[in-house]
């Protein structure tokens, strides 16, 4: 049945980067950037809210010419324009280990973030002497991720997520991009229902379910685009672009879907 739905006005856009803000080939479209400019001359935030680390990031943040705040590795940290660190949510490091073993048992790739740097494929040989923000696994056999996720929820201490169908993302429990998003609205004294949170994985459910407005994109994982009040075009069709136009800087637009 389709529905017409009068969205409020939008304040704050939040953007996943891989897979939604970037294309294929890990760049931002120039549609994309002109979207993003036309938002920021209207006044509104833009949030890149994404499962990388600040280090990843931050070039992509500064190209935009961002002026407000980034909810990096999931939310476990939020850092000013300026790279001023506002909050960090930690993975204790015996959990870490845990997981590392984990990968191990079941011969799965992985990586991880700590606080100063991406490991990938490789950890530290004392994991204790860091501090660790995420681990993710990439497993292409469906069973034996399935048995990994099974592994993850039956420990009850994290936040389990993906951002593509091959990998798990794990944050500590109850750390995600909703959370992080949160934080900043707080800040920028805006509510989450004036939110557009924009994204393509498991890891942005929690953003678009909480926002005023939720979009998957056109590329988008099918539990996404069921959560999501819309979806718009893909990462290779200028999505980004078509759904800043198209719904935050026309707030009034009656969306049919």
């Amino acid at each position: 049945m389709s529905k017409v739905k009068k969205y409020p006005t939008i304040k704050l856009i939040a953007l996943d980067m891989d897979g939604t803000l970037l294309n294929d080939k890990g760049e931002i479209p120039e549609e994309n950037r002109k979207a993003i400019k036309e938002a920021q001359d209207k006044g509104i935030h833009v949030v890149l809210s994404t499962g990388r680390s600040i280090a990843t990031c931050k070039d992509h943040a500064e190209s935009l010419l961002l002026k407000t705040f980034l909810v990096t590795v999931n939310g476990s940290e939020i850092w000013d324009w300026q790279g001023n660190l506002i909050e960090r949510n930690l993975v204790e490091a015996e959990n870490i280990q845990w997981m590392y073993d984990l990968s191990k048992k079941h011969k799965a790739k992985t990586w991880a973030i700590s606080c100063d740097q991406v490991w990938n494929d490789n950890m530290p040989e004392d994991i204790s002497t860091l501090e660790w923000l995420k681990f993710g696994f990439h497993i292409d056999d469906d069973q034996i991720r399935a048995n990994v996720m099974k592994e993850l929820h039956e420990k009850g201490l994290f936040e389990i997520s993906n951002s593509s169908p091959v990998n798990i993302e794990v944050n500590a429990l109850g750390i995600n991009k909703a959370r992080g998003l949160k934080t900043v609205c707080e800040r920028l004294n805006i509510t989450m229902d004036q939110v557009m949170a924009v994204g393509d994985s498991l890891n942005d459910i929690s953003m678009i379910k909480e926002a005023g407005l939720g979009v998957a994109m056109g590329n988008a994982q099918e539990v996404v685009k069921e959560t999501a009040d819309v979806t718009t075009f893909t990462n290779e069709e200028n999505g980004v672009a078509n759904a800043i136009r198209k719904w935050a800087l026309n707030s009034e637009y009656a969306v049919k879907n």
